[in-house]
């Protein structure tokens, strides 16, 4: 499995660009356990997209949710 090793914890302030996240990075930033994530975005409380076998988390819809303001364009 190809897993990149970060020096220092996932912030917010590192989400400006990245278009997407894993669900194991949401659970690091949130704070939630690995399991505990799936299982939030498998119910549709975390919002995902399927991607094959992959769970991926758009930013953008990462931060709505969690009520983070973004700049507008």
């Amino acid at each position: 499995m190809n897993e990149r090793i970060r020096s220092h914890p996932l912030a917010l302030d590192d989400l400006e660009a990245r278009l997407t996240l894993s669900v194991d990075e949401v659970a690091t930033l949130l704070g939630l356990g690995r399991t505990a994530c799936y299982e939030a975005a498998r119910r549709g409380d975390i919002p995902s997209r399927r991607l094959g076998r992959r769970v991926i988390v758009p930013v953008p819809a990462l931060l709505d949710w969690l009520g983070v303001p973004t700049p507008t364009n």
